[in-house]
């Protein structure tokens, strides 16, 4: 691991300083490499996803699965990232009384680390992340997904990145299972000042406990949970719409995972969405409870096919429920009511809000065009919801004055 930052670290000079153009052409390297090499790749994957069943939950096995179409898609968004402008170096500017000139800038944070789950495409997202904002990495992801990673790594990640003219060093893949790797990733300040946190709520918070008494910052996104309210004037058709929507995958974060109903509307609409949820092969949990309101079934390993169901007395109500009972990720409300959706919004203090709109699309690519490293919901300043490479970077501020021409 230390080697890793070492390595990463002296990449980091050069690479804060490259050009534009040179970071296009890497980008756009790694999308040609993902088509082009993907036999390798997918030979890779079918290994890890080979020695995953029968051992790790469906859902961990969803999310590890790449497969023709999933690289072509990630092909696909690396290019749009490439295509993507820059961050503005200069985001603000003032002059003094005195005519002393006053910018804020924006620079690389210089290395991050980053601990994340077995999904294979979270190595080429933040990897790309982290070369667009001009910032070495050093990566370590879940057991599983090791061959994944390396294949994606060695076959398009570093030859794009050597092919651009930049140090294949700046990327690092810790290839170890051995938990003691993420512990010493946050235990390294001088090396790797900031490490992005994913994964199960309990492993992040231990990692973001030991980072902490390290002196190590830390971006966490370690829980999740989406929270649909349907209203009293709530279309059925479009709560059944939105409800399907937001259960296409159940191992991500942003799936729905406790849907409110209008205390009015409970006993009318329940045997609806319970007959959907049926056809989907979800159960519903429902009142009473045997665990809390807020939990995220996508983290438990061979129940994630559970959506917990409750009432509401109202937008307010839901809202509040959101807020004090789950992460704070995301919660949406189904109503054709405008005043309505207006009180929910205003009320919901999480990182996404959603109107008639399922939050799936809490997503670094769906709502901003750039993949994300995670996303973030921290109650601090900051970088907040999907991270991506704008975020990437630190404040400073270059003062200038009168008489420095």
């Amino acid at each position: 691991m230390v080697a890793a930052g070492e390595a990463a670290h002296r990449a980091s000079g050069p690479l804060a300083a490259t050009p534009a153009g040179a970071v296009r052409d890497a980008l756009e390297g790694i999308a040609g490499n993902l088509r082009a090499r993907a036999e390798e790749i997918l030979a890779a994957n079918r290994a890890d996803v080979a020695a995953a069943r029968g051992r790790l939950p469906a859902a961990t096995i969803d999310r590890l699965v790449l497969g023709p179409e999933r690289l072509e898609e990630i092909a696909r968004e690396i290019a749009t990232l490439a295509a993507a402008p820059d961050a503005e170096t200069v985001v603000g500017e003032r002059t003094l009384a005195d005519g002393t000139r006053v910018e804020e800038r924006r620079r690389p944070v210089g290395v991050i680390g980053a601990n994340y789950e077995a999904r294979p495409n979270v190595t080429v997202d933040v990897a790309s992340q982290l070369v667009k904002s001009r910032n070495a990495g050093v990566l370590r992801t879940g057991a599983a997904a090791l061959q994944s990673s390396s294949a994606l790594v060695d076959h398009a990640i570093a030859p794009a990145l050597t092919a651009a003219g930049i140090d294949a060093g700046a990327i690092q893949l810790l290839r170890t299972p051995d938990h003691a790797a993420a512990h010493e990733l946050v235990s390294q300040p001088g090396l790797i000042p900031l490490v992005i946190l994913r994964g199960s709520g309990e492993t992040t918070a231990s990692l973001a406990a030991r980072a902490a008494a390290h002196g190590v910052r830390t971006l966490a996104h370690a829980e999740g949970g989406g929270v649909l309210y349907v209203d009293e004037a709530a279309d059925a058709g479009d709560a059944l719409a939105m409800i399907e929507a937001s259960l296409d995958r159940l191992g991500v974060c942003n799936r729905l995972n406790l849907l409110l109903i209008n205390r009015a509307r409970y006993d009318e609409l329940l045997p609806v969405l319970q007959d959907l949820l049926g056809r989907l092969g979800i159960e519903a949990s429902l009142p009473p409870h045997d665990h809390p309101r807020g939990h995220e079934w996508a983290l438990d390993a061979g129940n994630e096919a559970h959506v917990t169901v409750d009432t509401a007395d109202d937008p307010v109500a839901a809202a509040t429920i959101a807020n004090r009972e789950t992460s704070g990720l995301a919660a949406g409300i189904v109503t054709a009511d405008r005043d309505a959706a207006e009180a929910f919004l205003s009320a919901y203090a999480g990182t996404g809000a959603f109107w008639n709109a399922t939050t799936r699309l809490l997503d670094g690519f769906k709502l901003l065009a750039a993949p994300e490293t995670g996303i973030n919901v921290d109650h601090v300043p900051g970088p907040r919801g999907p991270v991506t490479y704008r975020d990437l970077a630190l404040r400073q501020y270059v003062v200038t004055g009168p008489g420095a021409g």
